[in-house]
């Protein structure tokens, strides 16, 4: 991939969030509509683009838990709230090399985690569990070795111990497991076609209206 090749060159081994989302994108994996801002004047452009609400975020492969850094604003409504914001979030990444991702904010309660890992046994893995904040708590996850075929990753989602989450429930739509299905069989696609890959971490997959979409991911390479 163009993606991979780039980031090699420049020396690098961590895709930023916005590199990790173009190539999952090119394996037909649902990501978030953005666009990555680097300047002021940039700005009024990818707003009128992306439309409100929206998400913002600071985008840098040095930088892997924006959370905690502040680099993350949310629900943002107005050009000049996001003139402020985007102010705010550049100051905020004290000189790391990077931009603001300006990100549609995908609405919906339902947090999952799809991954890869390239076992030094098995080669890629493919995970698949409860998502969000409390991933690494929960520890409610399921492997299979890639590739993948649909009944394993329809067997990945009966497998976790929240698959409820999956079910049409206080009156959210029931997932879509067909496209679910789809997304971790790509997710082992991208390992299995990309040697170089080393782990895919997105975090979370938001089912907005069932349908699920990588909203947050980072690409590791060897």
């Amino acid at each position: 991939m163009d993606i991979i090749a780039k980031v090699q060159k420049e020396n690098r081994n961590v895709l930023s969030e916005y590199e990790s989302k173009l190539l999952l994108a090119a394996y037909g994996i649902p990501v978030t509509k953005e666009l990555l801002v680097e300047s002021d004047a940039a700005l009024a452009s990818a707003l009128q683009e992306v439309g409100y609400p929206l998400v913002m975020k600071g985008c840098s492969s040095e930088i892997a838990h924006k959370t905690e850094k502040g680099l993350i604003r949310i629900d943002i409504r107005g050009e000049a709230e996001a003139k402020a914001a985007f102010g705010e979030i550049m100051a905020a990444m004290n000189g790391a090399a990077g931009a603001v991702l300006v990100q549609e904010m995908v609405r919906g309660q339902r947090e999952l985690v799809v991954g890869m890992t390239r076992d030094p046994q098995f080669g890629p893995c493919v995970m698949f569990g409860l998502g969000g904040i409390f991933t690494e708590i929960l520890r409610d996850v399921s492997f299979r070795k890639a590739p993948l075929e649909k009944r394993d990753a329809l067997q990945m989602m009966g497998e976790i111990k929240g698959k409820k989450i999956l079910e049409a429930i206080r009156g959210m739509e029931a997932a879509d497991l067909e496209a679910l299905a789809a997304m971790l069989i790509n997710v082992g696609r991208v390992g299995l076609e990309n040697a170089t890959v080393k782990e895919i971490d997105i975090n979370p997959v938001i089912l907005s209206k069932g349908k699920p979409v990588a909203v947050d991911a980072l690409v590791v390479l060897i």
